[in-house]
C-alpha cells in the first residue's frame, strides 16, 4: 500500500517519511536515495547538474581499495610496528583499531599508486578521491604518508574519506581527504554513522575535536561522540546532528584554541536551536583533552 505503520508507537507515514525518520536523512536525501534504488533519474531544475558524468560509484571503489589497502600495510608492513606501537601509546586495544577500520600509510611516494593504480582509469579515480597528488612534471604521487589512517563515513555509512596522523615529528600533525566530490568536511562529521544506534539510546551527542577522542571515548564506553574534520563547527553540522538527538554537548580541548572553538560553535548553534532543542558545554581543565 506503499506506507509503513508501527502499531507499537503509531508512527506511520510514506517511503520518503520512513527514511527521514529511521536514517535521519533530509527530504531531497530520501527522495534521492529512493530514486537510486528503483533506477529513476531524479529531475534538476539546471542542465548544468544533469550533464554532469556521475562518479560516485567509482570514487566510493576506488576508496574502498585504499581503506584495504592500508588496513592490510597494518598488519604487513614492515615498518607498521612503529604505527601499532604509537596506538598503543595512546591506549588503543587491538580490538577497538579494527572497529573503526584504523590502517597505516607507509612513508613512501607511491605505495597506495602501485598497489591500486594499477591503470590511467584506477589512477585518475584515485587522483579524483583525493588519494593522489599529481606532480607538476606529469604522474602522481601518494598524499598520505607515514601516518595513521582514520577512515571516514558519511551518514549512510559510505566511506568517502581519510584523515591521517602523522607518525614522526612532519606537518600537519592531522591530515584530511581534501574536498571532493563525495567528501565535504563542512557537512560530515567522524564517528556519526557509527554512533547512530548510541545516540538513540542516549538522547545527546558529544562533540569533540579529533578522530582519538572518538576512538579512545568509545573504547570505555562512551560510544555517543563525534568529532569535526578540522573545521569550526558548521550549521550544516548542527542541523544534522539535531536530526539524530534534541541535545548536542559541546567537549572541545582544555586549552585557549578550544575555549575559541566552543565559542564558535555557540555562535554557530544559536541560529538553529529552535524549540526543543539543547546546546551545552562541558569544559575541561586546562591542559587536558577528552582521549
Amino acid at each position: 500500500k506503499q506506507f509503513f505503520h508501527c502499531f507499537g508507537c503509531g508512527v506511520h507515514g510514506s517511503a520518503i517519511g520512513f527514511l527521514m525518520d529511521y536514517e535521519h536523512m533530509s527530504f531531497p536525501e530520501a527522495v534521492r536515495e529512493l530514486a537510486q534504488r528503483v533506477g529513476v533519474e531524479v529531475p534538476h531544475s539546471t542542465s548544468y547538474t544533469r550533464d554532469l558524468p556521475d562518479v560516485t560509484q567509482a570514487l566510493l571503489d576506488a576508496l574502498s581499495q585504499a581503506d584495504n589497502f592500508y588496513r592490510r600495510m597494518l598488519r604487513e608492513h614492515p615498518k607498521a610496528e612503529e604505527a601499532v606501537d604509537y596506538l598503543k601509546r595512546r591506549g588503543l586495544t587491538g580490538e577497538i583499531a579494527a572497529d573503526f577500520g584504523l590502517g597505516f600509510a607507509p612513508d613512501g611516494w607511491d605505495y597506495l599508486l602501485k598497489a591500486v593504480g594499477v591503470n590511467d582509469s584506477a589512477r585518475e579515480n584515485l587522483l579524483a578521491a583525493g588519494l593522489l597528488v599529481k606532480k607538476d612534471g606529469g604522474g602522481f604521487y601518494d598524499r598520505f604518508r607515514n601516518r595513521v589512517m582514520f577512515p571516514i563515513h558519511d551518514h549512510r555509512g559510505r566511506l568517502i574519506g581519510f584523515g591521517g596522523r602523522v607518525l614522526d615529528t612532519g606537518e600537519p600533525k592531522y591530515l584530511n581527504s581534501p574536498e571532493t566530490p563525495l567528501f565535504h568536511k563542512g557537512r560530515e562529521l567522524y564517528g556519526l554513522y557509527r554512533a547512530r544506534d548510541a545516540l538513540k539510546r542516549e538522547g545527546r551527542v558529544l562533540v569533540v575535536e579529533g578522530y582519538m577522542d572518538v576512538v579512545a571515548l568509545a573504547q570505555f564506553g562512551l560510544d555517543y561522540a563525534v568529532a569535526t574534520l578540522g573545521t569550526a563547527t558548521t550549521r550544516d553540522h548542527l542541523e544534522r546532528l539535531f536530526r539524530h538527538v534534541p541535545e548536542v554537548v559541546f567537549c572541545f580541548d582544555g586549552d585557549r584554541a578550544g575555549r575559541e572553538a566552543a565559542w564558535r560553535a555557540l555562535e554557530n548553534a544559536l541560529p538553529v536551536l529552535n524549540e526543543g532543542r539543547q546546546l551545552g558545554f562541558l569544559f575541561l581543565p586546562e591542559g587536558e583533552d577528552p582521549d
